[in-house]
């Protein structure tokens, strides 16, 4: 049979998210800065679509005369009386009544959003004071400075030769966030035809930059760099790093001691002077020691209730700007015109409905989460119950994939601090009396455990499961192990002081 390419016709059925749906899981999905991009991004595209300013907002919400009297609210995503359609003066346009009943629909959504902001919002509104404390905060925020462009002004100010400057550039370019150079100086010389000589004496002008230890290839030669600095090529911790880098690291401190000859208090004492240097000396200028959380729920205990509130002050409330409807009341506009603004008026719809909706949603499930960890609220985390996804989206009537979307990279603030929201998912541990508790209390518990230990006989494993039991928690020493590894907390044979 002879080969080639042949070209047929299949029909198969396949689920696909409509670009609808997509947006609106995408914002659903994005934490509140995240959100203000996607929303901006929209105004941008969409021409319709106005935001409003939270003063207008309250104005619009709320009316009064000079002597107090309640007035009706004026709705601004009404058309002007004196632009507004009447069939029964003027011929209808089809298109233009079918487009008017749109804009009586939205009108009512619009005005359902804005009490929804009003009603959750107010406990959350700060004053005039507290306002502008929080913008000159923002204000004075700047931007750091990254490690690399620190090491390249030490460079052009170390009096080092024009001709080996390219190769101080190159060796600053292989140094990672944390200051170790991850390139091997063969492979570098191999690649540039450079001899290895001469890269290894710019890494010596490297290392002696600021901060210390930077330019090192391992941890050893980190904290050499270190004590080099300080003048300490003498001291005892200059030869335990030296000559005992592995015992070090698996605390045989009597081990040690008997190498150098020393007491084992000296050692310990040494050893003690070790861990206050850096192990990692680019750690200052970290992008990450830059970041805010910026919660999306409060909760905030009023008498003897939690009350529960979303972060609307940082959510983009928008309208569909009164131009184009004034546009669309106009006749003699063609068919094009009308269809355009129609699709963008629809689009600006829903993306209004979808703030509302994620709004709403995020709130519900914040309930349900208060609701169920009311223990943890009023004493803290040794209190936290066992909850899983499946039992809130029970409860508030949604997908359990919802509830993951919905709760991604969200913090909420409560009276025991500032959590991601996620943190109250946490699976169970059945306890002697029936009652459920959080692996995460257990593992709180654990933490304590160790942290009152006697230093000179540290906890074992198999001990910290009969402590376990006699609080009436069954777990098993693997178990243990996991949760001690998880705190990062060494085995009892590396723990012990002698």
């Amino acid at each position: 049979m002879a080969q080639g390419l042949q070209l047929a016709q299949r029909l198969t059925q396949s689920l696909v998210l409509s670009p609808q749906m997509q947006q609106s899981l995408a914002l659903l999905q994005a934490p509140t800065l995240e959100l203000k991009a996607l929303v901006e991004t929209e105004l941008q595209q969409n021409p319709v679509l106005e935001e409003v300013a939270a003063p207008e907002t309250d104005q619009s919400e709320r009316a009064k005369t000079d002597d107090g009297e309640q007035v009706e609210a004026v709705d601004p995503t009404e058309p002007p009386a004196d632009v507004t359609f009447d069939p029964a003066t003027e011929k209808a346009d089809p298109q233009t009544e079918e487009f008017l009943a749109e804009f009586e629909k939205l009108s009512q959504l619009d005005q359902e959003w804005r009490d929804h902001y009003a009603s959750t919002n107010a406990p959350t509104r700060q004053s005039a004071d507290e306002e502008e404390k929080r913008q000159f905060m923002f204000d004075s925020l700047v931007a750091g400075t990254s490690l690399q462009e620190v090491l390249l002004e030490q460079v052009r100010e170390s009096g080092l030769p024009e001709d080996l400057r390219p190769i101080g550039e190159m060796l600053i370019g292989n140094i990672d966030d944390y200051g170790y150079l991850k390139a091997n100086i063969d492979e570098l010389s191999f690649s540039t035809n450079i001899p290895a000589v001469k890269i290894e004496e710019v890494l010596k002008v490297i290392q002696t930059f600021d901060p210390p230890g930077v330019g090192a290839r391992d941890l050893r030669e980190c904290l050499l760099l270190q004590l080099e600095r300080a003048g300490d090529q003498e001291s005892i911790e200059y030869k335990i790093i030296r000559d005992y880098m592995d015992a070090l690291g698996k605390r045989r401190i009597p081990e040690i001691a008997r190498g150098l000859g020393l007491e084992v208090d000296e050692v310990q004492e040494a050893i003690a002077s070790i861990g206050r240097l850096e192990p990692r000396p680019g750690r200052a200028f970290l992008a990450d020691n830059h970041q805010y959380i910026l919660p999306e729920v409060f909760v905030n205990k009023v008498g003897d209730d939690f009350v529960v509130t979303t972060n609307n002050e940082q959510i983009p409330h928008l309208r569909i700007s009164n131009t184009y409807k004034d546009l669309m009341a106009q006749s003699g506009n063609s068919s094009e015109v009308i269809n355009y603004i129609r699709e963008k008026i629809r689009a600006g719809k829903f993306l209004i409905k979808s703030l509302h909706q994620r709004q709403q949603t995020i709130l519900n499930i914040a309930i349900e989460i208060v609701k169920r960890q009311r223990e943890f609220m009023e004493k803290g985390v040794s209190l936290l119950k066992p909850m899983t996804m499946v039992q809130v989206a029970e409860a508030v009537g949604v997908h359990e994939t919802t509830v993951s979307r919905a709760v991604s990279s969200k913090y909420m603030q409560t009276p025991q601090g500032i959590f991601e929201m996620k943190y109250f998912f946490t699976a169970g541990i059945q306890t002697a009396s029936g009652e459920g508790l959080s692996n995460t209390s257990v593992k709180d518990m654990i933490a304590e455990m160790f942290k009152k230990e006697d230093t000179t006989k540290p906890l074992s494993d198999q001990e910290i499961v009969k402590m376990l039991q006699e609080k009436g928690i069954v777990i098993a020493r693997r178990t243990v192990a996991k949760y001690r590894s998880e705190l990062n907390i060494l085995p009892s044979n590396l723990r012990k002081v002698y």
